[in-house]
């Protein structure tokens, strides 16, 4: 970091803070809570709005793409399990804690749309493998490429360095919840 570029983060730090609606929430409360942490409840409400806010962005791109959040996950474990992009549907369920039936729905629906299609499995005649198609990994490719864009303009009012912190202090968050709730390196 050059020594202009710490200057102005300088500068920036010594700026009155910006305010959100936030602010504006956890002032309203202040006299009817006083003994509330509002440090800890506006933590928890910023989470929760830029949670919703991504949640909505990303609907809106699967909305492009013709496709919802359950047809994406399904595409993010087969473009996950590496070429060929195949799976089993039983392990898909699993991954995805849905039913046989479930699963079985989803999957014809993909089929039916040619983002995926079912195979004889070679090592065992009694079951099928779910293969991504030549579509159905480029449209996966381009509603993840369209989604990066918009968190990178989200994203963008912070600086690389501030980015690398909030990443650390999220993941010091994220590594407590994993230990209450006696798992690691789990996926949600």
């Amino acid at each position: 970091m050059t020594s202009n570029e710490i200057l102005a983060e300088f500068a920036d730090m010594a700026k009155e803070p910006v305010r959100d609606h936030v602010d504006s929430f956890l002032e309203a409360i202040r006299p009817a809570l006083p003994d509330l942490d509002l440090e800890v409840e506006g933590i928890v409400d910023r989470i929760g709005g830029l949670s919703r806010r991504l949640h909505r962005m990303m609907d809106e791109t699967l909305s492009e793409f013709g496709l919802d959040s359950g047809d994406y996950k399904v595409m993010g474990a087969l473009s996950q399990a590496g070429p060929p992009f195949r799976s089993t549907p039983g392990r898909l369920a699993r991954r995805m804690e849905l039913s046989s039936g479930a699963m079985t729905n989803r999957l014809d629906r993909l089929e039916a749309a040619g983002i995926v299609r079912r195979l004889p499995d070679a090592d065992d005649r009694r079951s099928v493998l779910v293969e991504l198609t030549e579509q159905g990994v480029e449209r996966y490719q381009k509603t993840v490429g369209v989604q990066a864009e918009k968190e990178v303009l989200v994203t963008s009012a912070l600086s690389g360095r501030e980015k690398a912190q909030l990443n650390g202090l999220l993941r010091k968050m994220m590594v407590e919840f994993e230990r209450r709730e006696g798992r690691a390196d789990h996926c949600d």
